[in-house]
């Protein structure tokens, strides 16, 4: 049975046992919840996630695009693969600079 984290996302089909798991472990989510493509998934329960936005250039009145990797815990019971349109939320610091985890892979 998966606990509900607070967020409207779909809960996933798996069951793992992974205690970094939002669902399945002990893993509190708050803070910021961010959208992006999976664009490496080659660590161990690690996936790197690049999101784009865009950002006002005052002086020119227009917009430049961005873009940024995050690297955030894959739990086994979502295992998201590269090119995959992922959510990831903010959780505590799981590694020197994991601070994200995966809670839903978009369709």
């Amino acid at each position: 049975m998966a606990r509900d984290i607070g967020l409207d996302v779909s809960q996933p089909a798996k069951e793992c046992t992974d205690p970094n798991c939002p669902f399945h472990g002990i893993l509190p989510v708050r803070g910021q919840v961010l959208s992006g493509v999976v664009v490496s998934d080659k660590m161990e329960k690690t996936v790197v996630v690049q999101r784009t936005f865009e950002k006002k250039i005052k002086k020119y009145e227009r917009y430049e695009k961005r873009k940024t990797k995050v690297h955030a815990h894959n739990p086994p019971c979502i295992n998201a693969h590269e090119g995959d349109n992922v959510l990831v939320a903010e959780c505590r610091p799981l590694s020197k600079t994991k601070s994200y985890v995966v809670i839903e892979v978009a369709k």
